[in-house]
């Protein structure tokens, strides 16, 4: 018989318990065991919930309370000597403190970097290690939760971030190599794995996704070393699982290694399952990754069961596993809580839950029970709906992508002819002080959206309380003394959700929450048919803010790019096309703006290398459509208009020449967390525009000092000029309270103002 695995599921609940939950915690308002009991039961609902679905074993140990890589540097004593002593203290403060920050009772400490999990939008905290780090089994987590289930009546696989994965997704504050300290790793994950077996664990996940990234030499020899060295020693069987893509040219090196069971990602690379068929032993288990963890699409199950059938002609069932492509994380619950969305595009798709029932009707298919049939035929109805709808397809649409040229992507001025522009209609001194957009949305503004969206509020009344809070904040703004102010985004929810709901062929859901990062959590928009803008969606907002100020107004918008990897994204054509047709829209909306008097818009794009492929001869073709979208959408304007746009959490040495080639005429950047190191690309590269570094972390509660930022700044100064330099935070500061951004921009102001009088710009 066919059996059903999972590889992860959504940790935060449906109704986003566990933020709550999280945020109740930090504000003091519970305590730890309330945490603690809250995280248990959605631990032990997810468990049953996924039985109920047909899971034959669910997973284990893929709960966390803020980052799954965090949990394996503390499971594995991987501390940084900073947060040490307050991790004998109190382990869970010490945990948040790595996670976010800590500033009170006398403690001051910085957070971890954070940066994106491979191509998703999840952030995941880096650990930071030395040269001769020693290694310890801390704490009984994944023994722990496994022990959790073994008493609901549910026998568990605990995952684990596979050891050569760990080792390179960290980092080290001495340039030393992370995977010298494999050794030392071994004989604590050997440590794990023995009590799991003790503990009658007769399987353990771990996960290794690097396998289907560029692998040197060094990461191979890693990979055969830890297996050798883990195959002798007493354990549970290992299912190797890969996602994200394919194995390609490290397939070999995958099947060679000495474990019992291989998960391979058959959504995003169909096409290697032969090649692993014919390479995997026959002895292992074959899991296949057969629905989408990464989408909200219901699946092709009769695709899927080719596939399915074509593993099971050449291994047989009994050692054939089937499961989602990734871990669910990624997919918001349960489709059944969307009461209200509309039933023919809710047909069209399927949350965690539903693709787990997809996988027991595959298995139930491929065992040949006839009670398969009725969910396969609803799927095929349902697909064939979703490609024949009119609302899909919108001839207009297509025309207007089809003549497209090529000087529509590009600003013919260079940047240096226009900065001079640009420097006589706006009259900035040097380094000029700026955000990132949002300010903070209180519990009042969310209440305020919250009673309008119900009906509670009337339009008249909700119109007049964002103008209060928006002249608030221009006030607050100059009252500080920042020299580029913006209207603060009250009237937005969310920065790709706010666009989406203006632009025709989106869709959203009530309850389609997915994680991104600790509380953090989003709602995609659906992108179901063809993108267009039917009016003006953000210039009222920004022309009446610059009404009331006669300092610049930066006018908002969310980039072509991130708007499209932060949705669940229509798959019935490239995203290339999907992408380029979102930017033709936001090229209306950045030319609608110009009019109105807006002379600096930025453009967010943070998702730009998010969305880079993990194999690096494909990079080109992806960075090509990229870079053409963002051109399109902001080479409408003028040169005296100034381009701004902004990315966060995510290397960029490898990419520059590629943010170069955007040309907007300001860049700014999440630096503060490394203390200025992703800085260092911009300045070997010699970037020819102008440079915001981040000088304050804005997902910490941490207030920084004048000189923690003056610190900062002289580090970038020192390595690119000072004519380049802008000031300003590392993101937006909707999740901060007024109190914490008042301060914090204040001593920002201070520090430009430090920087004018140390190093006076011509």
């Amino acid at each position: 018989m066919t059996s059903v695995t999972n590889l992860g599921f959504p940790r935060i609940g449906a109704r986003r318990e566990l933020k709550h939950a999280l945020e109740s915690y930090w504000r003091d308002e519970t305590d730890a065991a309330q945490l603690q009991a809250t995280a248990a039961a959605l631990r032990a609902r997810h468990w049953q919930l996924q039985h109920e679905a047909g899971v034959d074993v669910p997973p284990s140990n893929d709960f966390s309370l803020y980052d799954h890589v965090l949990d394996t540097a503390v499971l594995f004593d991987a501390i940084p000597e900073r947060y040490r002593a307050l991790a004998e203290h109190n382990p869970l403060a010490a945990y948040f403190a790595m996670a976010r920050g800590r500033q009170r009772d006398g403690v001051d400490l910085h957070a971890l970097e954070m940066t994106k999990w491979f191509d998703t939008n999840y952030h995941y905290l880096v650990p930071e290690l030395q040269r001769d780090q020693a290694f310890t089994l801390r704490g009984d987590k994944p023994l722990a939760e496994y022990r959790e289930a073994k008493a609901l009546g549910i026998d568990t696989r605990p995952v684990l971030l596979g050891p050569v994965s760990f080792l390179l997704l960290s980092k080290t504050t001495d340039g030393s190599n992370p995977l010298d300290l494999l050794n030392n790793l071994l004989p604590a994950y050997a440590q794990l794995l023995g009590e799991l077996k003790q503990l009658g664990a007769s399987w353990v996940q771990l996960d290794e996704p690097v396998l289907v990234q560029d692998l040197d030499d060094n990461a191979h020899a890693a990979f055969v070393r830890a297996y050798a060295w883990l195959s002798d020693v007493p354990r549970p069987d290992i299912l190797l699982a890969t996602y994200f893509g394919a194995l390609d040219d490290n397939l070999g090196l995958a099947t060679s290694l000495s474990v019992e069971g291989l998960h391979v990602d058959l959504v995003r690379a169909p096409e290697q399952l032969d090649a692993v068929v014919r390479a995997l032993p026959a002895a292992r288990v074959l899991s296949l990754g057969l629905v989408n963890g990464r989408n909200i699409w219901r699946n092709a199950l009769d695709n899927a069961l080719i596939l399915a059938r074509y593993a099971a002609g050449h291994r047989g069932t009994d050692r054939l596993w089937l499961a989602p492509s990734c871990s669910l994380l990624h997919c918001p619950v349960d489709l059944t809580l969307e009461k209200k969305l509309d039933p023919e595009l809710r047909s069209w798709l399927a949350f965690s839950r539903q693709k787990l029932q997809e996988l027991r009707t595959l298995a139930d298919a491929l065992d040949g029970k006839a009670e398969a049939e009725p969910a396969l035929a609803a799927a095929r109805e349902a697909i064939e709906s979703r490609r024949r709808s009119p609302r899909v397809h919108n001839n207009t649409v297509k025309a207007r992508l089809a003549a497209l040229a090529a000087g529509d992507a590009v600003r013919t001025t260079p940047h240096v002819q226009r900065q001079v522009l640009q420097a006589h209609a706006l009259r900035l001194p040097a380094f000029p002080t700026t955000t990132i957009g949002s300010f903070p949305q209180t519990q009042q503004v969310r209440e305020a959206r919250a009673r309008h969206k119900s009906g509670k509020l009337t339009a008249a009344d909700y119109d007049a309380f964002l103008a209060e809070q928006t002249e608030h904040c221009v006030r607050v703004q100059e009252q500080i003394g920042l020299d580029v102010l913006v209207h603060g985004e009250f009237e937005r929810n969310d920065m790709v959700e706010y666009f989406g709901e203006q632009l025709d062929g989106f869709a959203f859901t009530g309850n389609g929450w997915v994680q991104s990062y600790g509380s953090r959590c989003v709602k995609p928009p659906l992108i179901y048919g063809d993108v267009s803008r039917p009016a003006p969606m953000t210039v009222r907002w920004s022309q009446y803010a610059q009404s009331l100020t006669d300092k610049p107004m930066k006018g908002m918008l969310t980039g072509p790019v991130t708007v499209l990897q932060w949705s669940f994204v229509r798959d019935d054509q490239s995203r290339a096309d999907t992408c380029r047709q979102i930017a033709l829209a936001l090229r209306d909306e950045v030319n609608d703006l110009e009019a109105a008097g807006i002379r600096a818009i930025q453009i967010d794009e943070p998702a730009l290398r998010e969305g880079l492929p993990l194999r690096r001869a494909q990079w080109q073709e992806y960075l090509d459509w990229a870079v053409q979208a963002f051109g399109i959408s902001a080479s409408g304007v003028g040169d005296a208009t100034q381009i701004h746009t902004h990315m966060c959490y995510a290397q960029f040495n490898d990419i520059i020449e590629a943010v170069a080639a955007l040309d907007a005429d300001v860049i700014s950047i999440e630096t503060s967390r490394s203390r200025m190191e992703l800085l260092d690309a911009f300045a070997r590269f010699d970037y020819p525009n102008q440079v915001g570094p981040g000088v304050y972390d804005i997902h910490s509660p941490r207030v920084p000092d004048t000189a923690e930022m003056v610190e900062l700044l002289r580090k970038a100064s020192d390595v690119l000029p000072a004519q380049k330099l802008w000031v300003n935070p590392d993101c937006g500061l909707k999740t901060r309270g007024w109190d914490e951004t008042r301060a914090a921009l204040e001593a920002m102001v201070d520090a430009a103002r430090t920087l004018r009088s140390e190093r006076a710009v011509a």
